[in-house]
């Protein structure tokens, strides 16, 4: 028997699929996803037939049924014990469909172009369309950002997107545009060790295809600097706030929670004082890691606020829905339950004064 191990970082459960892979020599394939999950595939019937098969499978339902119905509703002091007990939420992490798109379920010609990682694509159904002059370019439509549902499973509460590249800068200051985005929430530097984001914003002034970029001011805080912008297009313009925040590393989780729950706070208030407007867009560089975290500790502060609970579980599995490996880690997904469990202390204080 050979084997091949395949790793969840450039495959999801919902597609396996394998190239420049000579199948002849094959009789089966281990296909490993994680240290304590594997697949064997017999491969000797398959003959002559075509690999690259989208077909929904008895996994793949599997797999959106567990998303569309998993939840586990905690209590105030549910959640602390389960800020305790990091093997279990690792354990429950672990159980989580990444939910990750094929590249074949994207049928744009040379979409590969305007993506920052070619695993990471944004999910169809809740993709962002561009809107172009000439809407038979399918490739101008494009960008790779996905809306997504906030507290209550409200519509388009926020965008997920990458961190724009030296050629997509022009489709994000569009998509801020056209959504009529608020606030903008960039949580990478734009470096660690490779590019993680291009600097998208002028000094001053820009012009980004037909968006105008003003920056009117800039306050630095102690974990992240406030830029007021204005944008304008034709005779319109409108206000924008960005956020950077930088103290955020690649893959891991801050030393503490509370610079992220400060950050959340402030974007929450704006949020509620652009009455009408479109989502907030979070990006980081992939836009699935930290912008998950944030947009999962936001709906699940929102949750602790209204109703006392919280249910961490049934957040990241809607946010997969929407887009794919959101909260990308079990470091992360514990690390969202301890900025969840400093907020419900927050509000414990409150509820005494």
């Amino acid at each position: 028997m050979y084997q091949l191990e395949i790793y969840p970082l450039l495959f999801s459960m919902k597609h396996f699929f394998l190239t420049k892979i000579s199948f002849s020599h094959l009789t089966s394939i281990t296909i490993k996803r994680g240290s304590n999950v594997s697949l064997t595939l017999d491969m000797s019937s398959l003959g002559s037939v075509e690999p690259f098969v989208t077909v929904p499978t008895p996994r793949e339902k599997v797999a959106m049924e567990y998303l569309q119905s998993a939840g586990r509703i905690l209590t105030r002091q549910q959640l602390r014990d389960a800020v305790a007990c990091s093997h279990l939420l690792q354990t429950e992490f672990m159980e989580i469909p990444m939910n990750f798109v094929d590249p074949k379920e994207i049928d744009i010609p040379s979409h590969g172009t305007k993506n920052r990682y070619k695993t990471i694509l944004p999910n169809p159904l809740s993709r962002v369309y561009l809107k172009p002059k000439n809407p038979s370019d399918s490739l101008s439509t494009y960008i790779n950002a996905n809306y997504i549902r906030g507290y209550g499973g409200k519509e388009k509460a926020f965008i997920a997107t990458q961190g724009p590249m030296i050629n997509t800068v022009n489709d994000f200051w569009q998509m801020v545009w056209q959504e009529d985005s608020p606030v903008i929430v960039m949580i990478t530097k734009l470096k660690e060790k490779n590019e993680k984001c291009v600097l998208y914003w002028p000094e001053k002034r820009g012009i980004y295809g037909k968006v105008e970029v003003l920056v009117n001011s800039v306050q630095e805080c102690k974990n992240y600097t406030i830029r007021q912008l204005t944008i304008k297009q034709g005779s319109q313009s409108r206000s924008v706030k960005h956020y950077w925040y930088t103290s955020w590393p690649d893959h891991k989780t801050p030393d503490s929670a509370q610079p992220l729950l400060q950050l959340m706070l402030d974007v929450e208030e704006d949020r509620v004082e652009s009455p009408g407007r479109g989502p907030v867009i979070v990006h980081c560089s992939a836009g699935i890691g930290r912008t998950g975290c944030f947009i999962a500790t936001a709906i699940g502060c929102q949750q602790l606020k209204e109703e006392g609970v919280v249910d961490a579980l049934s957040i990241v599995c809607q946010l997969r829905v929407d887009r794919g490996g959101m909260v990308q880690t079990s470091e992360q997904y514990e690390f969202v339950h301890h900025a969840l469990s400093l907020y419900e202390s927050r509000l414990s204080a409150e509820a005494v004064q």
